[in-house]
């Protein structure tokens, strides 16, 4: 609703069109990587815990770098399999599955599980399809369409009715409007940024940062104390992005995988 008329007054219908097959994978992009990505993270988080579904999400490093070397885009190396490994180890310690008492962060239910492994499935699937479409294409393109279809989806699984029922204050909605600006369309466009830049590993090991600064911001801003584990989970997620950016490697792309520059 926000970013399709912008683009529309700004560039014309005519530059925001994709052909037929184009339009289609962006359609499919948006259902099941981006929604499926989000709902699935949802269902995890109530069936078991933050800290079992971010684990399990982040997980997806390593679907995207065995897809990657199964296709033969990339060559498996030591410093992209070290990065992908150091990072989900800094995870698993920033979230305090690794290193706790807590058996409330130890809480796993099987439908939750899978929930989380279909999250990080979903999250792979859209780091690999957005990179490939957006060799082709600007992001505002791809990302207009991606988010139209996950839209559609939502309308259809919680139509607007059931929205209206649940009657919601101005000051809610004024809240719901903004969170959708700030956690959807700003960080998408940003990350599909960088998927036209970097290959799908580096992408994807960079967004590893999300848990870092989730712990960050909650010692910042909500007084949380940060644990000496959660510093170390910290610095290992920061090496994995260090290596995995690093040069060489194998880090050798087939054509169609070449990150272009922005067609603005």
């Amino acid at each position: 609703m926000v970013l399709l008329p912008i683009l529309v007054g700004r560039r014309g219908w005519q530059r925001i069109k994709l052909p037929a097959p184009d339009l289609i994978q962006c359609l499919i992009l948006g259902i099941l990587g981006v929604a499926a990505s989000n709902y699935f993270y949802y269902v995890a988080i109530q069936k078991t815990s933050v800290a079992i579904a971010i684990i399990v999400q982040y997980t997806a490093p390593v679907w995207v770098l065995l897809y990657v070397v199964a296709r033969g885009q990339q060559k498996l190396s030591l410093q992209k399999a070290a990065a992908v490994g150091v990072a989900i180890a800094g995870i698993a310690l920033t979230i305090g599955i690794v290193g706790t008492k807590s058996a409330a962060a130890l809480h796993i239910a099987s439908w939750g599980f899978i929930a989380a492994l279909l999250a990080s499935f979903s999250f792979a699937f859209y780091n690999v399809g957005a990179h490939r479409i957006l060799a082709r294409y600007d992001r505002w393109r791809v990302l207009v369409w991606t988010l139209a279809s996950a839209s559609v989806l939502w309308l259809f699984v919680n139509p607007p009715w059931k929205v209206v029922a649940e009657h919601y204050t101005s000051a809610q909605w004024g809240f719901l409007f903004g969170f959708s600006l700030l956690s959807v369309l700003a960080p998408f466009s940003l990350y599909f940024l960088a998927l036209q830049h970097l290959e799908p590993t580096r992408a994807i090991i960079g967004s590893c940062l999300e848990p870092v600064f989730s712990i960050l911001l909650a010692a910042a801003f909500l007084g949380e104390v940060m644990r000496p584990i959660q510093t170390l989970g910290i610095v290992l997620v920061l090496l994995a992005i260090v290596i995995v950016q690093m040069p060489g490697g194998g880090s050798t792309v087939s054509a169609d995988l070449v990150g272009v520059d922005p067609i603005e």
